[in-house]
Parts: C-alpha cells; sequence; structure tokens
C-alpha cells in the first residue's frame, strides 16, 4: 500500500512566547496552526483567564448564583477560579467608573494587588473602559503589580502612552486592541514597538465577535493574523487574546425565556461556541466568565491536545 505523505506546512515565523507573574506561566510560542501536533508537536496549551469584576452592578445572576458570597470579594472570586483550573485572572475593575463608584487608581490598584496576593496567579487587568480614567488607573495597577508580571488593557491607537509608559517602567505586558481589521491590529503593534514597548511586552486583541454577533468574520480576521505571523510577518507574531465572554453580550445566550430552554446550560454553551471559535482561529488564551463554560473550554482543549 502506498504510503500518503503528511500534508505538514514549513512555516518560517512563530509567535512570541512571554513569561508572565512569577515566569511559570508563559502565553505563546505556537510554531504553528492551531491543535495540529504534527505541525508543532510541543505546541503550548492555550491559556484560561477566570472573570472577576469589582462591581456587580448588571451582572448576570447565572454566574453571581454559582460563586454566591465569593462574588462579593475579587480575591475570594479569584481564589474560586484557580481552583477550577484557570491560568490567570481577568480583572476588571469597573468600580472605577465615575457612573458607578468612581473609586481612585489607588484603591483599585489595591483590589489588583489583594487578587494577586491570594491567589499568586498573573492577572489581565482592565479599567472601566473610559481612557483618561483608565490611564490613570493602569499607572497604580503597575507600580501595585510590580515584580508581578501581568497584563495591562487595554492600549488603543490614539490613547496608548500612559499604559505603555507604566507597562514599561514596571515590565508588564500590554494588550493592544483593534477593530476586526488585520491592518489596524498590526499597526498598532508597530504604533507599540515604535514607542518602546518590546514584543515580549505585547500581546494583542483583534476582537472576538460572538456566536450570533459576527463570530464568523472574527474567526476569518484571527485565522489571517496567525497565518501572516507564521508566515513571517514580524509584527503579527505575538500572543492572541480573545474574550469568549462577549458572548454574554448576546440576547439569546441567557434570557429566560421558556422557548429557549434553560439558560444556564444555554449560556454555557454559547460562551463555549465562542470561545472553540477562538481557539480554532488561533487564540493563544481565553477570557471565560461563565464556571460551566471553562469547564467545557478544558475538556475540549484536552480532547483537540490528544490528551496533552
Amino acid at each position: 500500500m502506498a504510503k500518503v505523505p503528511m500534508p505538514k506546512e514549513k512555516w518560517s515565523g512563530a509567535i512570541t512566547s512571554a513569561a508572565l507573574g512569577d515566569g511559570s506561566v508563559r502565553i505563546g510560542g505556537a510554531k504553528g496552526m492551531p491543535f495540529l501536533a504534527f505541525e508543532d508537536p510541543d505546541m503550548p496549551r492555550p491559556l484560561l483567564a477566570g472573570e472577576v469584576v469589582d462591581d456587580l452592578e448588571d451582572f448576570p445572576p447565572i454566574v453571581l448564583d454559582f460563586f454566591g458570597e465569593d462574588a462579593e470579594d475579587p480575591a475570594a472570586w479569584a481564589q474560586r477560579w484557580k481552583e477550577m483550573g484557570a491560568d490567570l485572572v481577568c480583572l476588571r475593575l469597573l468600580s472605577t467608573d465615575p457612573d458607578r463608584r468612581d473609586r481612585s487608581p489607588e484603591e483599585a490598584a489595591a483590589v489588583a494587588r489583594s487578587v494577586a496576593d491570594a491567589t499568586g496567579m498573573p492577572l489581565i487587568v482592565y479599567g472601566c473602559g473610559l481612557p483618561e480614567k483608565d490611564a490613570a488607573v493602569m499607572e497604580a495597577v503597575s507600580a501595585a503589580l510590580a515584580g508581578h508580571r501581568s497584563i495591562l488593557a487595554y492600549v488603543e491607537e490614539d490613547s496608548y502612552k500612559r499604559i505603555s509608559s507604566a507597562a514599561i517602567a514596571n515590565k508588564h505586558a500590554v494588550l493592544a486592541f483593534s477593530n476586526l481589521d488585520i491592518n489596524l491590529a498590526k499597526q498598532m503593534n508597530i504604533l507599540l514597538s515604535d514607542f518602546g514597548v518590546q514584543r515580549e511586552d505585547i500581546v494583542m486583541d483583534p476582537l472576538m465577535a460572538p456566536l450570533g454577533m459576527g463570530l464568523e468574520y472574527s474567526y476569518s480576521v484571527n485565522e489571517r493574523i496567525r497565518l501572516a505571523a507564521l508566515n513571517g510577518d514580524r509584527m503579527l507574531q505575538v500572543p492572541m487574546v480573545c474574550d469568549a465572554s462577549q458572548a454574554w453580550q448576546v440576547r439569546d445566550c441567557a434570557e429566560e425565556e421558556e422557548g429557549l430552554g434553560d439558560p444556564v446550560e444555554r449560556s454555557a454553551w454559547w460562551e463555549f461556541g465562542t470561545a472553540l471559535a477562538a481557539l480554532l482561529s488561533g487564540a493563544d488564551m481565553l477570557i471565560v466568565r461563565g464556571p460551566y463554560a471553562m469547564q467545557l473550554i478544558k475538556e475540549a482543549i484536552d480532547d483537540l491536545g490528544g490528551g496533552a
């Protein structure tokens, strides 16, 4: 019988690998397309970040019911994620929003430090989404987490200098955000490099649209970014973060409606569907909100990785 050769691609590029936390957690490092072990026998396992927020206003009751009283304390909530096998904590400092509690940067930084101390895990830290406030918050967070290498989120084309400077000063990484466009993603990485941020200190978020809100387009953009990186485009050879928690923005994900079935089960599979598309298109790290989705994603990674 004739032997059929394995259709193995020979890539000229690889994704940068970056250490986080105390150095024991690494993001990136892929040398082939996702889960193709015959191309990349030492393929790195994608990282999972469990989401924690410091203001529970408008947060999905399904998630709060699972975590119970621990959801009142970000450090305790983060510890629960650690027990469930998360690699990082995604901390959203929503309370810094002037329309919420308008917490000061120093108060926010203390929350971030408490989470890091309680878990020992690296963090990816977001502010409230207001550029000026977020810049001040990230400066304080960067200093508070000095020596505990984390990811400061996020920077955009018109607001990257203050957060990038804070990251450089305290040896953190920065999350470069772009909106569903490979050229914008590359331009953002070029801007950061020109500003002095090292490539191993850049991770990017090209925006993962969830199931029901443009997932197919996001898949295409992610895949094009990964293929370009493997084909030698140095400015795209940085790890990719995808936020699967965006699935909860889709009304049908968790809405209480009899005809749609159990919202607990539905929300888990909805977030899982979004996460799976992200993984297969090149995500090196996922942000996950639902605990049941986290379990499904971990099982899928094991299965796709051959039980690794």
